[in-house]
Parts: structure tokens; C-alpha cells; sequence
């Protein structure tokens, strides 16, 4: 098992930055890939990033926030980062970070483990 909690989100301006980060726990081995969704009011959640544990460098984007965002991980802490920049207000949704999918997918069913979502508002 692997335990996910994010924090980092807020009220930013359009324009504005902010870092989302998710700390792990527990069976980090079964972590393998992990990545940030987002769901907005009414909407389905969404694929915005993800990182291979094991290799900082195997990253997928979406094409909504490529360029924009950027993800990250610190294997000594244990920990994901999303760093936001020039922040839209369709940005505005409620961040996920998710861990454990075995195969490079978008698709947020073939990721078991969750945490509780952080909130980001873009807005001014």
C-alpha cells in the first residue's frame, strides 16, 4: 500500500505560480509511476503529468499544461511536486496525486493509490 497526501493549493491570480506536493508513505516500491490529475466542477478528471519513480527524466504532459507546469520528484524524501506557472482560471480544479500505475498511461483507472485532491482557484 501507499499512502498520498498533497498539499501546496490556493488562490493565485491569472498569471500566478504555485507548487503542488505530494508526500508518500508506505510501500514506495509499488509506487513506480506516479502523476497529478485534476478535476474540475462538472467535469471528468483529468491527466496532467506524470514522472517514473525510478527515472526523473521519463515525463508525460498533457498538452494543456505543457510548458506551463512542470513535475518532479525527490526519491530521498519520498515526494512529487507539480510546479504551476502562468496559471489560467481553466486551471482551477481540484489536484490529485496518484502512484502505482505499472504501464507509461494517461488513463487514471490503471492508478490504485490516491490522495485526498488539494484545491488550486485561478482567479482574480
Amino acid at each position: 500500500q501507499v499512502q498520498l497526501v498533497e498539499s501546496g493549493g490556493g488562490l493565485v491570480q491569472p498569471g500566478g505560480s504555485l507548487r503542488l506536493s505530494c508526500t508518500a508513505s508506505g510501500s514506495i516500491f509499488m509506487a513506480y509511476r506516479m502523476g497529478w490529475f485534476r478535476q474540475a466542477p462538472g467535469k471528468e478528471r483529468e491527466f496532467v503529468a506524470a514522472v517514473n519513480w525510478r527515472n526523473a527524466d521519463n515525463t508525460d504532459y498533457a498538452d494543456s499544461v505543457k510548458g506551463r507546469f512542470a513535475i518532479s520528484r525527490d526519491s530521498a524524501k519520498t515526494a512529487l511536486y507539480l510546479q504551476m506557472n502562468g496559471l489560467k482560471p481553466e486551471d482551477t480544479a481540484v489536484y490529485y496525486c496518484a502512484a502505482g500505475a505499472v504501464v507509461p498511461v494517461r488513463e487514471s483507472k490503471y492508478y490504485p493509490y490516491w490522495g485526498q485532491g488539494t484545491q488550486v482557484t485561478v482567479s482574480s
